[in-house]
């Protein structure tokens, strides 16, 4: 059996960690935070972490403890010059393209950050949809609830012909409980909350040759 759908995770998995956006989101969001909810400085890193545990994410935190707009949320944390953090990656597209199975990005974010992080990768058109945020409201990784819109929207009734590709450990594990195959990006040996470790593009072809064949 081979894999018909693979998932990609965007922030922090389509472009490597050490470029530095996602620290600058997660200062945008404090920043948010600070101004436009008046949390004060010293409290914000406890709430986010508290929120992230029990909601997912921050803006699920937010939005179900202070009402806050999503809208306005994203807008205002995604407000960066992408193009100073990020570089296309001729090899990443290269392996992309070349992947037979059903492509589509599953992100946290909104789908107007996703795209505009492709535009400047140079990976638009890769993919076949944008799973988002608001595509999977009022869900978001790693809610289970999240992984079973996922799989609709790609026109999946089998999570075992599925791939996630995530940076985080408990985005991957709670793919992998829901049935899918499951790669966690950005190290090399092993994991013990992911079925495979991917740090190099150029290695994702094998593997998934390795595991669906």
């Amino acid at each position: 059996m081979q894999f018909t759908t693979i998932f990609f995770d965007l922030d922090d998995t389509l472009y490597p960690t050490r470029t530095g956006l996602w620290e600058a989101i997660k200062e945008r969001m404090n920043r948010y935070m600070r101004e436009r909810l008046g949390v004060p400085e010293q409290d914000i890193p406890t709430m986010r972490e508290a929120y992230f545990r029990e909601y997912g994410t921050t803006l699920r935190g937010l939005q179900a403890n202070h009402g806050v707009d999503p809208q306005d949320f994203l807008a205002f944390v995604h407000d960066l010059p992408l193009s100073e953090y990020l570089r296309p990656d001729p090899l990443q597209r290269e392996i992309i393209d070349v992947l037979e199975s059903r492509k589509l990005v599953f992100t946290n974010a909104d789908a107007a950050h996703a795209q505009r992080v492709l535009d400047v990768l140079g990976l638009s058109g890769c993919f076949e949809t944008i799973v988002d945020v608001h595509t999977v409201a009022p869900y978001c990784k790693p809610m289970p609830e999240s992984f079973q819109i996922a799989l609709q929207v790609a026109g999946e009734s089998d999570p075992g012909r599925c791939v996630m590709i995530d940076d985080l450990p408990h985005t991957t594990r709670a793919a992998r409980e829901a049935g899918l195959f499951t790669i966690l990006y950005g190290q090399g040996g092993s994991h013990p909350d992911a079925d495979a470790v991917m740090d190099d593009w150029g290695k994702l072809p094998a593997l998934l040759d390795g595991r669906s064949g």
